[in-house]
């Protein structure tokens, strides 16, 4: 007999949803690199550019809206190895953000071994797109954050 399918779990920003707390835009904040962020958000969108003033400018915005619009900014550069280095900076906020807040932690460790999917309908990347095919990163990367909780 063939076991059953895990249900997958799906999130997006909206915070009264039991699982909003996987959002980027949640307000979990945690100290990370020697500083106090408001949101995992804030944290991901300063680390695209190199210089600390506009890191700074990031961390400092009042929403995770305007840390997100901040950080798409092309006026100023993008740090040249965004694109190998995105994902990791991503875990790491992620795992920062649950080590701090242990209500939230147990709502990740709560879901066992179910997979995990943003249903982010404008993101191929870190979401699942409008159509599910996208690579929801930001819910592989909670499967590993949750993987070493765990541990």
């Amino acid at each position: 007999m063939k076991e059953k399918e895990p249900e997958t779990i799906y999130f997006y920003s909206n915070h009264e949803d039991p699982y909003g707390c996987f959002s980027n835009f949640s307000r979990h904040g945690f100290t990370l690199d020697g500083k106090y962020w408001p949101t995992s958000e804030h944290y991901f969108q300063a680390q695209k550019f190199v210089d600390e003033p506009t890191r700074e400018q990031v961390r400092l915005q009042k929403s995770p809206k305007l840390a997100a619009e901040a950080g798409r900014d092309r006026k100023k550069p993008l740090r040249k190895d965004w694109e190998e280095v995105k994902d990791e900076i991503m875990y790491r906020a992620v795992l920062a953000k649950f080590q701090a807040h242990t209500d939230i932690k147990a709502i990740l460790l709560g879901t066992g071994e179910k997979p995990l999917v943003e249903n982010a309908p404008g993101d191929y990347y870190w979401g699942c797109g409008a159509d599910g095919s996208g690579l929801n990163m930001l819910g592989k990367i909670l499967v590993r954050v949750r993987s070493e909780l765990i541990k």
